[in-house]
């Protein structure tokens, strides 16, 4: 169809917002206390092969809203306006056992950490042809940690 092109790797991002507070166990700066952020995260998928051409209808890869449904559910049901606090933090600070919107982990509940969480809930519910090729959190407006897809194919 296209003769002068080579494959084409399409991708879509969709950007999501937030609210959750943690603290970081064994840290000794700032976020050693419980605090908040408005997070932003930037889910992108893509397909599991490259394309050769226009996209058969209805035109997209993935649904936009297929997108949201499964990050949703998730990810951003599971962590908006949580507090979200490791093992070892719990073991210091007992008493924060009875909060209502408590999310206890195993590790502690940093940027980075919380990119991994997020791309292997994430990736267990994409269909087969669609595979997460990067995420993308922002703490604040000028701090983010990312994550990129290094492997070929679906996870």
């Amino acid at each position: 169809m296209f003769p002068h092109l080579t494959l084409i790797m399409l991708q879509l991002t969709k950007i999501f917002h937030f609210e959750m507070a943690h603290a970081i166990h064994g840290y000794s700066g700032a976020c050693k206390d419980i605090h908040g952020h408005s997070y932003e995260l930037h889910v992108t998928v893509s397909l599991t092969e490259e394309s050769k051409g226009y996209i058969p209808p209805p035109g997209f890869i993935f649904d936009f809203k297929e997108l949201k449904r499964v990050t949703t559910e998730s990810v951003i049901k599971r962590l908006d306006h949580k507090l979200v606090l490791s093992n070892d933090y719990l073991a210091k600070h007992p008493g924060i056992v009875r909060q209502e919107n408590l999310v206890n982990w195993e590790a502690e509940p940093t940027a980075e950490n919380l990119l991994i969480y997020m791309q292997h809930t994430i990736a267990e519910e994409l269909p087969p042809f669609i595979k997460l090729a990067g995420l993308k959190l922002y703490e604040t407006a000028d701090s983010y940690a990312s994550w990129i897809d290094t492997a070929p194919g679906k996870e």
